[in-house]
């Protein structure tokens, strides 16, 4: 892997303050975000939001009201068929059947499951909104679905602290990539960026991989931003992905 598999850090960490500005809506049966940017600010693209295992939620509705800010039209999609996490569930909670099974037993977080949900969202964005330029974020869970969908149109990426990601899955994004990642990660420890750079580079496109320290797995949409580097890091990893979008999307 490029990536180690998800663990306990993918749901712990601090509810932003702020209110969200966009619109909660049903993308065919799946719920969504959507932050539309004013239109004398609109860029001529869009960005697919796939989130951490918390999904929709105060966090990553500012996030993608933030790509708005900047221009772009921002979707989230919710992965889970409403089976999200909430923050800071207690010890012991069996994240490895919840992955596979889900809370009910019937309704698995698997890529089988998955893939058709990114799918409808890409068709959304591509078909109703008419979106020719489409860029991709993913946080922790959200990264492997970023690189498994370049095939689907994704033509620019951006992973913060990513998880699950196979090498031939990020062999296979053949677009440009940047990635924000934190000094301390059990998921995408130094070997695994490592692995990853080789990877990329040999893939030949555009690519970016910042390290950010004194942080941890998480900290691009769950950090302590009372904490002065917490807060730095995070909102220089926001404005690496615009920067990257600006750059490699537009």
């Amino acid at each position: 892997m490029a990536s180690n598999p998800p663990g306990d850090c993918c749901y712990k960490g601090v509810r932003h303050e702020g209110e969200p500005k966009g619109t909660l809506l049903k993308v065919g049966e799946h719920d969504a975000y959507l932050a539309t940017p004013e239109p004398s600010a609109a860029k001529d693209a869009a960005i697919l939001f796939i989130p951490d295992v918390i999904s929709i939620w105060q966090n990553s509705q500012l996030l993608a009201d933030q790509f708005a800010a900047n221009g772009y039209l921002t979707l989230i999609i919710d992965p889970f068929k409403g089976d999200a996490l909430t923050l800071n569930r207690p010890d012991g909670f069996d994240f490895v059947s919840w992955l596979t099974r889900g809370s009910t037993g019937d309704n698995p977080h698997t890529k089988e499951a998955v893939d058709p949900i990114i799918e409808t969202a890409i068709k959304y964005l591509k078909e109703e909104k008419g979106v020719k330029k489409l860029g991709a974020v993913g946080y922790c869970f959200g990264a492997k679905y970023v690189a498994r969908h370049f095939k689907n149109g994704i033509q620019a990426g951006f992973m913060a602290h990513p998880s699950f990601v196979d090498e031939d899955e990020l062999e296979g994004f053949k677009a440009p990539l940047s990635i924000a990642a934190a000094e301390t990660d059990q998921i995408f420890p130094a070997e695994k960026r490592h692995k990853s750079e080789v990877i990329l580079a040999k893939n030949g496109f555009p690519y970016q991989i910042n390290l950010y320290s004194q942080v941890v797995h998480g900290f691009a949409v769950r950090c302590d931003t009372s904490k002065k580097i917490e807060r730095y890091a995070k909102e220089q990893a926001f404005l690496q992905a615009v920067t990257w979008f600006d750059n490699w999307l537009i």
